[in-house]
């Protein structure tokens, strides 16, 4: 090529042109100065309290509003069938029970941990004692479940049992 020729768009490229560079960087003026001073100390707020947040999310500790306290572990025990004797009737109650206990038994066995015979009779001498009319009623299961977490607690105190859970609750009459 020669010096001075210039050449020909050939096909569909287009002509580069160079964009002119600035010579000055923007003014800084006291107005935009404190513009950017607002913008970053609102940022630094948010994420503040973002954190403040998040922090006092993960540390504060549930609460309870039924003052109940929380079983660590429970133990699921097999269903319960108890004939009950009324006044002039005959009836049955059929419950499933689970107990909240206040540690783990040992993952192990089970049986070993918790003496399942005992806990047994223990419960089945105080569904024994109920009456068909009072376990029909909200709070004569109330009052059961009372009787059976005192008796367990008197009598099987070595698994700590701090609630008892129905997890069936039948009564034929």
């Amino acid at each position: 090529m020669r010096p001075g020729t210039q050449l020909a768009n050939i096909g569909n490229m287009p002509d580069v042109q160079q964009s002119p560079v600035p010579t000055n960087p923007p003014e800084s003026t006291p107005d935009t100065m404190a513009k950017n001073k607002k913008g970053w100390l609102a940022v630094v707020l948010v994420l503040a309290l973002g954190a403040v947040g998040i922090v006092v999310w993960l540390v504060s500790e549930p609460s309870y509003s039924t003052g109940e306290s929380v079983a660590e572990s429970t133990l699921p025990l097999e269903t319960f069938i108890v004939n009950l004797s009324g006044p002039g009737q005959r009836a049955y109650l059929r419950a499933g029970i689970t107990l909240g206990l206040a540690h783990p038994l040992s993952a192990n066995n089970q049986a070993e941990a918790a003496p399942i015979a005992l806990v047994r009779d223990t419960i089945l001498s105080v569904l024994a004692t109920a009456q068909p009319q009072d376990l029909l009623q909200t709070d004569g299961k109330r009052q059961l479940k009372e009787a059976l977490l005192k008796a367990l607690q008197e009598h099987v105190p070595q698994i700590a049992v701090q609630n008892v859970y129905f997890t069936e609750f039948l009564v034929q009459m």
